[in-house]
């Protein structure tokens, strides 16, 4: 479950190093501006398929590919591919890039994909 509601604020933004900081409460000095904290580097990688999943969480998935563009799912393939950790394993599963249908990335470099055969 944790997966999911994660990769509804960040699926998009996975492995193209955007930061995915959250806002600070009080605005930082002008002296000291900040840089956007790196993604974390992939440590592990599980492959999950779509039709493995419980119906609740299916729903879940479905609910969350409805908001996404072409554009965002195009990125998210794109920087899967040029993940070798991450391609290898999708391939592993019997997957492709054009299969996979939303990732996550935790603080500790563990990417979840959940991916689903095309066709």
């Amino acid at each position: 479950m944790r997966m999911i509601t994660l990769a509804a604020a960040g699926a998009a933004l996975i492995l193209t190093g955007a930061a995915n900081a959250q806002a600070p409460s009080a605005p930082p000095p002008a002296s000291a501006p900040q840089a956007p904290a790196a993604a974390p580097a992939i440590k592990t990688v599980s492959v999950v398929d779509l039709d493995e999943l419980p119906a609740e969480t299916k729903d879940q998935v479905n609910q969350l590919l409805a908001t996404r563009t072409a554009d965002q799912l195009e990125r998210l393939r794109k920087a899967i591919d040029g993940a070798p950790v991450a391609k290898s394993a999708l391939e592993a599963k019997g997957f492709s890039s054009r299969d996979i249908l939303i990732a996550q990335i935790d603080d500790k470099g563990e990417l979840t994909i959940v991916a689903k055969k095309a066709g």
